[in-house]
């Protein structure tokens, strides 16, 4: 009978752990060595090298096509940036930066006497509804619950092409 207990203790514990409402999710799976995004299919990779690990519908800025140039666009830069930062408290349900601007991105908003912009992540949803498809400032934006996902998986440093 005190097997039986204890035994029914642990599934118990087991099973209120499993249905923890925590935003900080743990992965124990293969590392996340690339993030590719594919703008006009509106879709992001996270990727073990050649191998897909999970695919994600995303949100872009509120003027998707192109290359981000200058503050204020509503674009979504392409090239290859880095994840350079995460943001457990950012006002999106979780952030991860993007390395946008780098130097060539800064030079060429400089040649032209504007600011680059900045403060590029992937995150959450906000906190108030959205009326479009594309509704950030120049972000890539999925799910709370696919933000948490993501947000174990990525690590710092993690090399992201962005696509057109």
């Amino acid at each position: 009978m005190r097997v039986f207990r204890i035994f029914a203790i642990l599934a118990l514990a087991l099973v209120l752990a499993s249905c923890s409402n925590s935003k900080f999710k743990t992965y124990n799976g293969p590392a996340v060595t690339s993030v590719q995004v594919h703008k006009s299919d509106r879709k992001m990779y996270l990727l073990h090298h050649d191998r897909v690990l999970k695919t994600y519908d995303i949100a872009l800025g509120f003027a998707p096509a192109g290359h981000k140039q200058f503050e204020g666009d509503g674009k979504t830069p392409e090239g290859t940036y880095f994840i350079d930062r995460r943001n457990p408290n950012s006002e999106f349900h979780l952030s991860l930066g993007i390395s946008y601007p780098n130097a060539a991105d800064r030079a060429f908003a400089a040649a032209h006497g504007k600011s680059p912009g900045g403060d590029i992540f992937i995150h959450g949803g906000p906190n108030k509804k959205v009326s479009r498809r594309d509704w950030t400032a120049g972000c890539v934006a999925v799910t709370d619950k696919e933000m948490e996902r993501i947000y174990a998986m990525v690590k710092d440093g993690t090399p992201i092409h962005i696509l057109p």
